[in-house]
C-alpha cells in the first residue's frame, strides 16, 4: 500500500508493542508525541487486546478522551470506564472454541465482562498479563457459568506454530461468526465477528464524525492489520514481522527505539499532515 492521506484527524494506536516498550513503560517522548498531536488538531484514541481497565495505565497519563476499545473491540467504555458498548461471542460459540483451544494443547482463558478467568494461577504466562492488565485473574475449574457473557477467549501458548495453526483452525470453523487474530506471538485472541481492531476504525469514525480516511493507524501485530486497512494511513512498528510491515504505508523504529514518538513526528507532525 501506498496511500497518502491529504489529512489526517485521529491517530489509533495499538497499546503493547506500539504504544508502550517490551517492558510496558509509556516513555516521556511517547507522551510528549500525543500532546504535539493534540496541538496540531489531531485527536488520539487506544486500541487493544486486553481489557479496558488493564489501559488505566495509559489513559490517565495521556489524557484520553476518546472511546477506549478493549478487546480489540469487544468492549468500548468511556475513559472512566463507564461501558459504551459491549459485543460478546455467543454463547454456543463460545463454548466450541474453549473446547476447540484446549483440545490443541493451549491453556485457556475467558475475559467475561470485567473478569478474567484462568483454569491454573501459575499457567504461562499469567503471571506477565497480571503485571500488564494490572489485577488478577480469578481461577476456576470451569467456564460453563460465565460463557454467556463471552467478550474475549484467549488461547496461551509458547508453541508459536500450534497458536498459529489454532488460529487458523478457529477461523476455518466459524468463518465470520468470530475473529481469531494473534495478539501477541503467545496469545490468539476469539472475539465476536466485530470485535476486531478495522470494526473499531469504523466505530470511531462514527462515534467522533471522523471521516475513516482521515483515520491514522499504529500497530505491531497480526489483529493490527484489519485496522491497517480499514484506515486512512498505516503505520507499522519496526518490532512487527515482515507479513504485518508488508500491510503497513511505512515503517518505523520498534518500541523500545521510540518508535511510537518518532513515527508520530515524522509522519502526522511533518509535511503539513497537521491542520
Amino acid at each position: 500500500m501506498t496511500r497518502t492521506p491529504p489529512k489526517i484527524s485521529l491517530l489509533l494506536a495499538d497499546v503493547d508493542g506500539t504504544l508502550v516498550t517490551h517492558e510496558k513503560a509509556l516513555t516521556e517522548r511517547a507522551k510528549k508525541a500525543v500532546g504535539d498531536l493534540r496541538a496540531a488538531g489531531i485527536r488520539f484514541a487506544i486500541t487493544s487486546g486486553r481489557p479496558p481497565k488493564g489501559m488505566e495505565m495509559v489513559i490517565g497519563p495521556l489524557g484520553i478522551d476518546t472511546p477506549v476499545a478493549g478487546f480489540n473491540g469487544g468492549l468500548f467504555t468511556d475513559p472512566q470506564l463507564k461501558t459504551i458498548a459491549e459485543r460478546k461471542v455467543p454463547r454456543d460459540i463460545a463454548r466450541q472454541v474453549v473446547t476447540m483451544i484446549g483440545e490443541a494443547g493451549l491453556d485457556v482463558w475467558l475475559y467475561a465482562g470485567s473478569d478474567w478467568l484462568v483454569h491454573k494461577e501459575d499457567a504461562p504466562h499469567v503471571a506477565r498479563e497480571q503485571k500488564t492488565v494490572q489485577f488478577p485473574p480469578k481461577v476456576v475449574a470451569d467456564f460453563s457459568d460465565r460463557l454467556g457473557d463471552a467478550v474475549k477467549i484467549v488461547g496461551v501458548s509458547d508453541d508459536h506454530d500450534a497458536i498459529t495453526a489454532c488460529a487458523r483452525q478457529v477461523q476455518e470453523a466459524f468463518g465470520d461468526k468470530v475473529t481469531a487474530a494473534l495478539s501477541q506471538p503467545y496469545y490468539l485472541d476469539v472475539t465476536h465477528p466485530q470485535a476486531n481492531k478495522g470494526g473499531v476504525v469504523e466505530e470511531l469514525s462514527k462515534r467522533l464524525g471522523i471521516p475513516a480516511e482521515e483515520i491514522a493507524t499504529i500497530g505491531d501485530m497480526p489483529n493490527d492489520v484489519s485496522m491497517f486497512k480499514r484506515g486512512g494511513f498505516a503505520i507499522a512498528m519496526g518490532n512487527a514481522d515482515d507479513e504485518v510491515k508488508g500491510q503497513a504505508d511505512v515503517v518505523t523504529k520498534d518500541c523500545d527505539s521510540e518508535g511510537f514518538a518518532i513515527a508520530v513526528e515524522t509522519y502526522l507532525l511533518s509535511k503539513g499532515q497537521a491542520r
